[in-house]
């Protein structure tokens, strides 16, 4: 009774009735102001879903706080900006100037002062040029004159429009004239014009006017001569003051520091180059030509250069008018638009790319933004300095996470990768642009159909089964089923499998999913276009029913294909039941979705296959051992290139096969290069007519090398990944040899164990590569370009030392002496 008053009594009460209400175990979860757990929970969830509005927000306000700060502050961050972009040009001059031991001071000092002699040369002659022309332009007035006179009675001559104009300029007068006399307003008088007459200014007001014009200038020039002389004076401070404020990881700091003036420096001098490469053939052409100072527009076409956009059409304006005054007839003007037009093609199309390449990084759309945005906030000055800022924030938003939008919206890499092209598109509905993206990638790899199934293939199927369960619709799955059909369709159509050989087909199944029997059609496809004759059956996923419709009785291989993570029961059970049916059979689990760290043959042992597979490739090799193939097939053997013989003249003309005196410097660069990539095993070896042949390897025999990696041993050209890189000419990276369908099947490297190859070429001084410095793992690992062009450096430094050894005629490195170290921040061709 008690209870049924409480709760009858709970209802229109006033507060204090219902505070024994509150004490009872129901309601313990209260908080202190009488609400329920569940309203507190659903406050947090609404405070949840509000921060990243109020994030976003907090950003909006903090990137008009710093465009603001930038324009109101442009008298003082002009001049800095400009000094630093200075400071980039000429602190190399001041190292080269400290390298040949003069101090830091007088270095900075003679540099200044050359660079104030070179601009004082230049600005007297381009003034004595423009005096020059000065004096002559009154001789070209009379041209001008009659060229003016003849265009006027070329424009008042009749032309189409003229009658039309003349009918609806008689309507116009009609209107007005009737316009009053139909208001009955009377027209007013007309309006006389007044002309206001500056006043004239006395010769010391004119020079005051004069001095006040150029008093801002010549500020700006003085702030920016200050700055450039103690930035470089304070250089390393200044740099130690940044990494502090930078904050956070000190080698995230070090490599962003180092990629923005790498960047900066390479893009200015790359841009010098460009406008004397212009200028000089400029000022060439226009004295052909003969339009009068030809020397004074060409170096002002250098230097307008430097003005993205609109110096070029600054600089062509010049010219163009003075050809128009000085002939009177059309031939100079028609001579001068066509050498401009020239080499601006070539400038545009031939010069930039191969000077420019990727220096910048930054698209071309995000330089148009760039430059719009910071001559809007800083002027002219802005749009001069336009490149390198938007560099300098890229690199920014590379290296700090908070900011890593910039280089999404700046930057000219892909921001999606090829995989997430085409299943966004599939996901879209799109399946005739993922078609279409898909064929240009096979293009690419050189109508390599397996390899693009492996590289793009794949990811796309392992995406799909990570959104399945997750973010995927309905809608989305039944797109991505008919998109993905559809595709397939199209490259078995166009990619057709050679004919069947004389030989039992591989059966491809589908684990569980439709994903699954997506990937089990690739896989079959790959096999066959490989002359391993495969088909796919994918009349549905491994049920009980469907075992019993198959026929497997003249099969000998059937691989099983799940994108599922951790497939172990389902994939046990599965070749359980097949090997009582058809205990023949090899089964290859081909499990792409990963599985958990264990080795794979004890692992395959487990779940009763006779061969396990992470990967396409290595389900490629490990069907075609199965199968009975043999070695030659079963991996890519090192080819020879066409131009071998010369290279193998090179190799014994450089006497290195025979020099017992370079074991030292290679031995060194061995260990130097295990110990900065942090490998097991690193090798020198050069590559002769049969074999390739190890100079020097550093670390343990145990780690992967065996007696192939031993001093002066090696193993046959056609087994050694080195063959591949002096054949390539350029450099091989190979993140898990096992999963690679080239190199999966290679006996001497299945034998040594090894799982990792990094390996650059030894060039000599005619482009040659005598043979390779290497890195090896016994396990995969990941391998940048930051880290393929250090690499490089390393072995460049190896030939010079090489060089260095041949030109002395002696040990090419004392007992005792370090060789020469690598260049971190060398650009090196791959």
């Amino acid at each position: 009774m008690q209870g049924d008053n409480a709760m009858g009594n709970s209802g229109p009460q006033e507060p204090t009735d219902s505070r024994p209400a509150r004490d009872t175990g129901a309601a313990r979860g209260a908080t202190a102001s009488g609400y329920p757990p569940q309203r507190t929970v659903h406050t947090a969830t609404a405070l949840d879903a509000t921060v990243p509005s109020l994030r976003f927000m907090i950003g909006l306000v903090i990137a008009a706080l710093v465009v603001a700060g930038l324009y109101f502050g442009r008298t003082l961050l002009v001049p800095l900006a400009l000094a630093f972009l200075l400071s980039f040009v000429l602190e190399p001059l001041v190292a080269q100037l400290k390298r040949m031991g003069l101090p830091r001071l007088p270095s900075v000092i003679a540099v200044v002062m050359a660079m104030l002699m070179v601009l004082g040369v230049g600005a007297l002659f381009v003034g004595n040029e423009a005096r020059e022309l000065s004096a002559q332009l009154p001789s070209y007035q009379s041209t001008i004159r009659k060229k003016l006179r003849s265009l006027r009675q070329e424009l008042r001559a009749p032309g189409m429009f003229d009658g039309a104009k003349r009918t609806f300029d008689i309507v116009q007068r009609e209107v007005e004239a009737a316009a009053p006399a139909l208001s009955g307003v009377a027209r007013a008088p007309a309006v006389q014009k007044v002309q206001v007459q500056p006043p004239v200014l006395s010769p010391a007001n004119q020079l005051m006017a004069a001095l006040s014009a150029v008093s801002g200038p010549l500020t700006q020039a003085g702030l920016v001569l200050v700055f450039v002389i103690f930035i470089l004076l304070d250089r390393v401070d200044l740099r130690d003051r940044l990494l502090r404020l930078w904050g956070g990881n000190l080698h995230r700091a070090t490599d962003a520091m180092d990629e923005a003036g790498d960047r900066i420096t390479r893009y200015l001098t790359m841009q010098l180059l460009v406008n004397v490469t212009y200028g000089i053939p400029m000022a060439a052409g226009l004295w052909l030509i003969g339009v009068p100072g030809a020397v004074l527009w060409g170096s002002l076409a250098a230097v307008m250069r430097f003005v993205p956009y609109l110096g070029p059409f600054i600089a062509a304006a010049f010219p163009l008018t003075l050809a128009f005054a000085v002939d009177p007839g059309w031939d100079l003007v028609l001579w001068t638009l066509g050498l401009i037009v020239l080499l601006e093609l070539v400038s545009n199309n031939v010069i930039e790319p191969w000077l420019y390449g990727s220096s910048t990084g930054l698209s071309a759309l995000s330089l148009i933004v760039a430059a719009t945005f910071w001559a809007a906030l800083w002027g002219p000055v802005g749009l001069i300095m336009s490149t390198p800022l938007t560099v300098c924030l890229l690199v920014i938003g590379r290296y700090l996470p908070q900011l890593a939008f910039l280089e999404v919206l700046l930057g000219s890499r892909p921001v999606l990768d090829e995989p997430t092209r085409i299943y966004q598109r599939l996901l879209a509905g799109d399946a005739a642009e993922a078609i279409e993206l898909s064929t240009t990638r096979i293009e690419a790899l050189k109508g390599a159909v397996p390899a693009f199934y492996g590289q793009v293939g794949v990811p796309v199927l392992r995406m799909a089964v990570g959104d399945h369960a997750q973010v995927a619709t309905p809608e989305h799955r039944l797109r991505l089923v008919e998109g993905m059909d559809a595709l397939l369709d199209e490259l078995e159509e166009q990619y057709p499998v050679p004919d069947a050989a004389a030989q039992e087909p591989v059966v491809c199944l589908g684990g569980k999913w439709e994903v699954d029997l997506f990937a089990a059609r690739m896989l079959a496809h790959a096999l066959s276009l490989q002359h391993c004759p495969a088909l796919a059956r994918v009349e549905g996923a491994m049920s009980a029913e469907h075992l019993d419709g198959l026929d497997l009785d003249a099969v000998r291989v059937v691989c099983v294909v799940w994108l599922a993570p951790e497939p172990t029961a389902a994939a046990r059970h599965l070749c359980r039941r097949l090997k009582r049916r058809w205990p023949h059979v090899h089964i290859v689990l081909a499990l792409w979705g990963g599985v958990q760290s264990q080795p794979q043959d004890e692992l395959s042992a487990q779940l009763g296959a006779d061969a396990l597979a992470l990967s396409l490739e290595e389900t490629l090799a490990q069907v075609a051992q199965l199968q009975g193939a043999s070695v030659e097939g079963a991996y890519t053997p090192a080819p020879i290139p066409a131009d071998d013989e010369a290279r193998l003249r090179a190799l014994q003309a450089s006497g290195v096969l025979d020099s017992p005196a370079l074991q030292q410097l290679c031995q060194h660069t061995a260990q130097r290069a295990a110990d900065i990539f942090d490998v097991p095993l690193a090798m020198v070896s050069l590559v002769d007519r049969e074999r390739q042949v190890t100079l020097c390897a550093h670390g343990p025999l145990s780690a992967g090398g065996g007696q192939a990696c031993s001093a002066g041993q090696g193993l046959p050209r056609g087994l050694s990944l080195c063959g591949h890189v002096v054949a390539r000419q350029r450099s091989l990276v190979v993140l898990d040899i096992a999963r690679d369908a080239r190199f999966a099947g290679n006996p001497a490297l299945r034998e040594q164990g090894l799982r990792f190859y990094a390996g650059v070429p030894l060039r000599d001084a005619a482009g040659h590569a005598l043979g390779t410095l290497c890195l090896m793992d016994t396990a995969p690992r990941a391998f940048d370009e930051r880290e393929k062009r250090l690499l490089q450096a390393m072995a460049n430094d190896l030939m010079a030392g090489w060089r260095d050894a041949q030109a002395a005629g002696g040990p090419a490195l004392p007992a005792g002496q370090a060789a020469p170290s690598a260049t971190v921040g060398q650009v090196v061709p791959q």
